[in-house]
């Protein structure tokens, strides 16, 4: 696991019994990256005579297992609790397996819906969307190192693609880039407005959702996904967020202006 993980992630393997080794972040194409190390941390074992049991090594970001599992589940469970009836899907991509598998599975059947990518800032899928590459032309793509203060996001982002990204990358319309300040005023404004104690992720998802909402206009039904609760994310990035707020009431323009220098007591609009 990377170590700029919040600390809560690991304290539940633990507490489960797992060994956890937490290693810097770096890019695919460095062998101590996380996904390199436990491929190889996982054919040690199995390979080895001494060590009982058989290692596994799920391969999350590349199996087509992974969005082929919310194109059997997540995405028949979104149409019917709609009712066969939405303008947009909306969500993030770690693996890309949710948004591939959801996407795959409802355009088909809405033929005008619209798959849009919410990514936190430091990722580099909201120019692949937007525009077909990740970085510039003297970058190649997966080698670029993630500094731990690209974003205080987790779950979500990343700086390569994926087989899973690219099995609906085809399907994904449009993106939003959310700032950490958003995500976190979003994360104030749905615990205090609808009691929701969501993650990182959940927040910039619905960060995302927002913009999406406002820019198709009234009479649309628009959907996304919490996918973390707030309770791994305690000394990270609710660490930060609880500061928001203060005595000011949390407004969706607050949320949505949340990237931009304060005016005297107000909220610029952008």
């Amino acid at each position: 696991m990377p170590n700029d993980q919040s600390a809560e992630k690991s304290a539940l393997l633990l507490s489960l019994g797992a060994t956890v080794t937490l290693v810097p972040p770096a890019p695919i194409v460095d062998p101590h990256q996380f996904v390199n190390l436990a491929r190889h941390l996982a054919a040690t074992q199995t390979a080895s005579p001494t060590t009982p049991g058989r290692g596994f090594f799920a391969d999350q970001f590349e199996s087509s297992a992974n969005w082929r599992s919310h194109h059997d589940s997540t995405g028949p469970e979104i149409f019917s609790q709609c009712g066969g009836t939405l303008d947009a899907f909306v969500a993030g991509a770690g693996t890309g397996g949710t948004l591939s598998g959801v996407a795959r599975y409802l355009t088909p059947r809405l033929p005008r819906l619209r798959v849009v990518l919410a990514d936190p800032q430091g990722s580099g899928l909201y120019n692949r969307v937007k525009y077909g590459v990740m970085y510039d032309v003297r970058e190649r793509e997966g080698t670029r190192r993630r500094s731990q203060v690209d974003s205080i996001v987790e779950g979500i982002g990343i700086n390569r693609v994926t087989a899973n990204f690219e099995a609906g990358r085809e399907l994904v319309a449009d993106a939003v880039r959310v700032g950490d300040g958003e995500a976190m005023a979003m994360a104030r404004y749905l615990v205090e407005k609808e009691g929701l104690f969501v993650g990182s992720s959940s927040a910039v998802n619905c960060v995302a959702a927002v913009r999406t909402a406002l820019e198709m206009g009234p009479g649309h039904r628009i959907v996304t996904i919490l996918c973390d609760g707030g309770q791994r994310h305690l000394s990270k990035f609710w660490a930060k967020a609880a500061e928001m707020g203060g005595d000011e009431e949390m407004t969706l323009d607050a949320v949505l202006s949340a990237e931009l220098p304060r005016q005297g007591k107000g909220v610029e609009r952008r």
